[in-house]
């Protein structure tokens, strides 16, 4: 049996290292933000995060119905044309992710 003072302080010790870890990008804001290579990687990769989480819930949806590509390519066909043209980050989101839904559960939906 593990004595209660060392599991007191080995959970003590793990929420310190949580807090330290949780506090430390507040703490050092003021000097990242003026680091040439944190305002290179601002601009570059929110975008290529996005482009994978994109491709990859693609392939990875594409291959687990048999209904093809056609729900994914027109999902984010539309939320590129929403994007585009509306600006609107939450409708493009909305529109992309209900049409999606809409058209895989297309043959199951019974009214």
């Amino acid at each position: 049996m593990i004595d209660s003072g060392h599991a007191v302080a080995v959970i003590a010790a793990m929420g310190g290292v949580t807090l330290a870890l949780r506090a430390l990008p507040f703490l050092a804001a003021q000097w990242l933000h003026k680091h040439p290579l944190v305002q290179a990687l601002g601009r570059f990769l929110p975008l290529a995060i996005m482009t994978l989480l994109l491709v990859n819930a693609m392939v990875g949806a594409d291959r687990s119905h048999s209904a093809g590509p056609a729900p994914e390519l027109l999902a984010v066909a539309l939320v590129v044309l929403l994007q585009w043209f509306g600006r609107h980050a939450l409708l493009s989101i909305l529109v992309g992710t209900g049409t999606y839904v809409l058209m895989r559960n297309a043959g199951s939906l019974s009214f």
